[in-house]
């Protein structure tokens, strides 16, 4: 059963991830790739990306703590992420990743560990922003197609 105040607050928690920045019209596309066969196809890809994204997280922090830092696996490891939040409009880790692989070029050790810290901050951001949605989702049920963000 379908419960019309609980439908607006997760219509309003999805609108907040589009006007702060947090998601971009990526995501929206995936909403649109669900269907009645894979009504959960959206939480689905979005474990996926923080499963894989952990592991990369978890290898960047490992050799970020080596001395000296190997920046072409850093580098490597952000270029898989970069991919990663692109297919899912992870907007705001995006930038934080753009700004991590800039300092790794100019192998700007001080400045790439503490933009790591932004990365993750972000990481931690999205995860925490998209759980309570998904939970909401789940509760409420399945509905109609996704809609655009105002």
């Amino acid at each position: 059963m379908e419960s019309k105040p609980l439908r607006e607050q997760i219509a309003a928690m999805r609108q907040s991830f589009f006007d702060e920045g947090i998601l971009d019209e990526q995501f929206t596309q995936l909403e649109q790739l669900e269907s009645k066969d894979n009504p959960n196809f959206v939480e689905e890809v979005l474990t996926l990306y923080f499963r894989d994204s952990s592991t990369m997280l978890a290898t960047m922090e490992q050799t970020m703590d080596a001395v000296p830092v190997d920046f072409p696996t850093v580098e490597r490891v952000l270029h898989k992420l970069k991919g990663c939040c692109v297919s899912i409009g992870a907007s705001k880790v995006l930038i934080e990743i753009n700004k991590m692989r800039e300092l790794c070029q100019e192998r700007n050790v001080e400045g790439a560990k503490a933009a790591f810290k932004e990365l993750q901050k972000e990481q931690d951001t999205l995860k925490a922003k998209l759980e309570p949605y998904f939970q909401q989702l789940r509760q409420a049920g399945p509905s109609e197609a996704a809609m655009p963000p105002k």
